[in-house]
Parts: C-alpha cells; sequence; structure tokens
C-alpha cells in the first residue's frame, strides 16, 4: 500500500492567518461552531478547493476526505454531472419565487422512493424542515408535547435544544442560553434504546403527545445503531395514542439505503424530515408524510409555513441530478461494498490498538468507538475520555494528508468517488498513528 501524502507538520500559514481574520468578524471565526477545530485543537484548513474524494486548502495541503461536508456529499465533491447541471441551471435563473419544473419532478422522485411519502414540502435547511414537520404534527393531532430522545440532533430549533432532565421521564432543560424554558417544557426528553421508559411515558401521557421524535440511526452523538424492535415498538405505540412518529432521515436519507432507514428497517413513520443528499451539496431541507397530513399546510390547511428559497431551481436541480445518479449507478450496493471494505482493513488494526476501539458502521456512515465493551446505543454509554485518544488520532491523520470529522462524537462517510486505493491510505496513516501511542 502507498504511503500517504504527509509525514511531517503542516505549512499552515495562510490558514491560521485566515482563521485569525475570520475571528474578527464571524463569532468563533466560523458559520458553524463544529469547523472551529475547539474539540481537538489546532487551526483548521481554511479549504479553497475540492474534488473526488479530496478537498485543497488554502496553503496547497490536499486532503484525502472523508467528512464529506458533513453527509450531503454521497458522490463526491464536485462531481461532473452535477456541477454541469447546476451550472446550467444557474444559468437560467437562481431562484424566481415561483413553482418550477425541478421542484415537481424532485417531490415526484422523492416520493417514489422513500416508504409512505405521499407529498413533501420543501425548505432551505434540515432544522426548517424538522422544525415545521413538528408544527405539523401538533396542528393535526391538536396536542402540544413532543417527545426526542437523547442523543439525536435535530437542527438549533428552540424547542428542540433541550437535554434530559433527572427522572426517568422529564421534561427537557434548555441546553442553549436563549432558549426560554417555556419552550423546553413542551420537549420530554428519553434515553434511547430504553422501551420501559418510553412505555411508561405512552401509559401515562400518551393523549397529550402530538409526535415521537427520532433520529432512526443516531448519527450526531457517535453512531448509536438502534435495535429494530426499538424503532418497532415506537410505531406501535404512537399509533396506539394517536401520536405521529416522525423519523428525521436528514442524515440517514436516501444515504444509508435507497429508501433511508425506513426501508432498512421496514418501519413507515407518519412523517419524515430530510436534507444533505437531497440537496447534492446546496443547501436543502423536506419534510414529508401521507397526504392527509401534508394537506393540512398552508394554502390547503392551518398549519402555516413557507420560505423565500424553498424550492429555488438550483437546489432542486443539484439534487435532483444526484439521485439520478444514484439509481444509475446502482450506489446503495456499492457505498455498502466500499463500507464493507473499510471494514475488512480498519477493524483489525482498531482491534490491535493500545486502547479499546472498534469500528461501528451503518452503510456509508462510519464512526470510532473508543470504549470497552460494545459498540454504546444511547449518548449517555459513551465514554467521555475517548475525546483525547480522538483528538490525537484526528491530528496523526491530518499530518498524514487525511480529514476525518474534528470532533469525537461526530461520524465519517464515504462516497462513490472513494476507491479501494482511498481505503488503502486510511489504513496505513491510521495504522501509523496508532503506533505512535506505544512510542
Amino acid at each position: 500500500m502507498a504511503m500517504t501524502q504527509h509525514c511531517s507538520p503542516l505549512h499552515q500559514d495562510r490558514s491560521v492567518g485566515l482563521f485569525e481574520r475570520a475571528k474578527q468578524v464571524l463569532p468563533g471565526g466560523v458559520s458553524s461552531p463544529v469547523r472551529a477545530f475547539g474539540a481537538v485543537g489546532g487551526s483548521p484548513p481554511v479549504i479553497t478547493s475540492a474534488s473526488g474524494a479530496r478537498v485543497t486548502d488554502v496553503d496547497g495541503n490536499e486532503f484525502l476526505d472523508f467528512v464529506g461536508s458533513w453527509g450531503p456529499l454521497i458522490l463526491g465533491h464536485a462531481h461532473p454531472e452535477v456541477t454541469a447541471a447546476v451550472a446550467a441551471a444557474v444559468s437560467r435563473g437562481t431562484t424566481y419565487g415561483a413553482p418550477t419544473p425541478s421542484e415537481v419532478e424532485l417531490a415526484e422522485r422523492l416520493t417514489a422512493i422513500y416508504p409512505g411519502l405521499e407529498k413533501v414540502r420543501f425548505t432551505s435547511s434540515g432544522t426548517e424542515a424538522v422544525m415545521s414537520a413538528i408544527r405539523l404534527a401538533r396542528g393535526v393531532t391538536n396536542r402540544d408535547l413532543i417527545v426526542k430522545f437523547a442523543g439525536c440532533y435535530h437542527g438549533h430549533a428552540d424547542h428542540l435544544l433541550v437535554s434530559a432532565g433527572s427522572g426517568l421521564v422529564t421534561f427537557g432543560q434548555p441546553s442553549s442560553a436563549g432558549v426560554p424554558a417555556a419552550f423546553a417544557e413542551k420537549t420530554l426528553v428519553l434515553d434511547l434504546d430504553d422501551e420501559e421508559a418510553f412505555d411508561t411515558l405512552i401509559d401515562e401521557r400518551g393523549e397529550e403527545i402530538a409526535a415521537v421524535l427520532i433520529e432512526p440511526i443516531p448519527a450526531n452523538n457517535g453512531l448509536l445503531v438502534q435495535h429494530a424492535e426499538f424503532l418497532a415498538k415506537l410505531k406501535l405505540r404512537t399509533a396506539g395514542v394517536g401520536a405521529l412518529l416522525i423519523f428525521d432521515e436528514v442524515i440517514n436519507g436516501f444515504r444509508v439505503a435507497r429508501g433511508g432507514a425506513a426501508e432498512l428497517f421496514g418501519i413507515t413513520p407518519d412523517l419524515a424530515t430530510f436534507g444533505k443528499v437531497i440537496g447534492g451539496g446546496l443547501p436543502v431541507g423536506a419534510f414529508g408524510g401521507r397526504a392527509e397530513y401534508m394537506d393540512q399546510l398552508a394554502p390547503l390547511g392551518p398549519v402555516y409555513q413557507a420560505g423565500t428559497l424553498s424550492g429555488n431551481p438550483v437546489a432542486m436541480t443539484a439534487g435532483l441530478s444526484t439521485l439520478e445518479i444514484l439509481e444509475r449507478e446502482d450506489a446503495w450496493t456499492k457505498l455498502e461494498q466500499l463500507g464493507q471494505a473499510l471494514e475488512e482493513r480498519i477493524s483489525p488494526i482498531l482491534e490491535a490498538a493500545p486502547f479499546p476501539a472498534r469500528l461501528v458502521r451503518v452503510g456509508s456512515i462510519f464512526w470510532m468507538s473508543l470504549q470497552e465493551g460494545e459498540a454504546p446505543r444511547r449518548a449517555d454509554a459513551i465514554e467521555p475520555g475517548a475525546a483525547e485518544i480522538y483528538q490525537r488520532i484526528f491530528h496523526g491523520l491530518l499530518l498524514r494528508g487525511i480529514t476525518i470529522a474534528p470532533s469525537a462524537y461526530e461520524v465519517g462517510f464515504l462516497s462513490l468517488a472513494h476507491t479501494a486505493a482511498d481505503l488503502d491510505l486510511l489504513a496505513v496513516a491510521l495504522s501509523e498513528t496508532l503506533n505512535e501511542f506505544t512510542d
């Protein structure tokens, strides 16, 4: 196997300089917190271009990328068909504030692929999609309470930035400044993988609950793979009390399988939210479900939701092009094969590490669990001390020309642009990095 690019300190003069400038005009120097490298230390590379599975920074350093812009780039960076389609769309105008053919075509494709999806509404982000789905659920059921699970991230709407309280079933508490306690009090928080706690809540307060919201494969606090039986319980019990089950498939959707986690587990939610892959690298979100629910949205019904750039032709074209390529290339089969190849190369290396480590993977999403025992299924089971180990692994790989997520709790992504040779490079770099722990 070939050696990776860097084995000496990176030259980052221009990146460091630009990041210092950024901190004068952007809070923390970034537009999204994790990019600031606060969890791993150091200064982030400032990226100027990307192609395929690689990104290049302002200092000319090239990195093999397993972040993939946090999930949207299932085809890799700057796929030529997608960029050509986007360029053609831009030449016709960036936004019209009016219906477009591409939004109709993308909606038709999504409803044809995702289980139980009859109608969709486009937004400009995953946060908007989840926020709107919850409003719709409340409008449909005429109830106020929402149930979420600790360790699942659903965007930064006020009523979802909550953390679990101290009891078995408690009201959430604000986990961000600026969120009124009264907002958080309408959200109940449970632990993942705890059927007993969920049953207790449904038995005691099921008639008050508008919706139960979950990432079916939680991927924002480690990769917390759930039992299919647990998800099936959510479906059964919500139906029994007239609450809606919402799958947040912003990350999972059209990535872990053609029809997302709903297809993978064989469970059809009442509503689902999407983002990332369906935008082909441009800002987008969507939510949808059965027509009887979706028709409660304005202009047909009393639940209001709107957006100036929602369904804009450029983002719709990027998403449509991406999904067309995925279908044509039998992408989900290829990505599963690539994921298996990743396991074959990486798992033995992690097993030989001087500390507990294992690879957790679902399709093209992967994560390093750095603790004893089975991979965790809930947030409070993650070993906090893993972050220090991960920081060393992160920088060891970065020095060798490989980027992974700058946080021990974020996942990695494979794309169709990654090759077996790229996985070989990762394996060599990881092996060399772990050897440094014993030097």
